[in-house]
């Protein structure tokens, strides 16, 4: 999509009121289909957009303010015409942030191709029917931290260009891949190419206990529900988590899904990744 603004230059920037439907199209990009319909999507924050500017992905406008410009001169000139100076009221009205931060970027949504190349010898998370926008960032966020380069969802698991889900990332979505496949056809090729799948269910075995947790597919399921027993049934080995409160009878009895995302991911890349003490 075209940009809406050009400049005669970056370091003569003139300050500029945006038009209502020009406040009312970024905004919609909050909605899936708007930024399915124009392959766009929203960044904010000092530090994403930092990160977003030396990252492969394609900016289409940067909407920022007189101080991050001011700090930011080394990158000013590289941006251009794509950069698009604002007053904080008119970033205000741009932003899904209660108090925004100075910058926001439009970006267009990268198209990845799946392969099963990228499972193999590999720690992939396959996540079935995540709903909440911070769950899922949090999970990318948590997968970059630990290596893991490929997360698969169901196609009914909340959308990852939505703008929570990109704030909770913290930048990690610019280095983890984020792939949507129906999860049955996927896991019966899985188990075609021999690759394993781990599904996180209360009932599995203890993870600390286990043995020969390989590299692999490792599931994880929905906030209330957890994984769905058409999934569950195409997992070679259940995992669980094992709890020690002292409160057996009223204590808590499940885990939030992304912080059972970290503790899983810390044991398997502890059994298979050698780390240099």
């Amino acid at each position: 999509m075209d940009c809406f603004f050009t400049f005669v230059s970056a370091t003569n920037l003139a300050l500029i009121v945006l038009s209502k439907n020009q406040i009312n199209f970024i905004s919609s990009l909050q909605r899936k289909a708007i930024r399915a319909k124009n392959n766009l999507f929203v960044v904010e924050g000092i530090k994403m957009v930092e990160e977003l500017i030396v990252s492969s992905i394609k900016i289409n406008n940067i909407f920022a303010t007189s101080a991050w410009v001011d700090a930011n001169q080394a990158v000013v000139s590289s941006i251009g015409s794509q950069l698009i100076l604002v007053s904080d009221i008119e970033l205000q009205r741009i932003s899904s942030l209660s108090t925004p931060n100075e910058v926001l970027a439009v970006c267009e949504i990268k198209h990845n191709e799946f392969s099963f190349l990228n499972c193999k010898n590999k720690i992939t998370l396959v996540l079935d029917n995540v709903q909440i926008p911070g769950n899922l960032g949090t999970i990318i966020r948590i997968a970059d931290w630990f290596g893991v380069q490929n997360i698969v969802c169901s196609v009914d698991t909340v959308d990852v260009y939505n703008p929570k889900v990109i704030q909770a990332t913290m930048g990690s979505f610019m280095r983890v891949n984020v792939f949507y496949k129906t999860l049955d056809a996927l896991l019966k090729e899985a188990h075609l190419s021999g690759i394993s799948i781990y599904g996180a269910a209360l009932k599995g075995n203890n993870i600390y206990s286990a043995t020969n947790l390989d590299k692999g597919i490792i599931v994880l399921g929905n906030e209330s529900k957890g994984i769905s027993e058409e999934v569950l049934k195409l997992c070679n080995t259940q995992i669980s988590i094992p709890h020690f409160s002292i409160d057996t009878i009223n204590g808590p009895d499940s885990l939030n899904v992304a912080v059972a995302a970290g503790i899983i991911c810390s044991e398997f890349t502890r059994r298979n990744v050698k780390i240099d003490s």
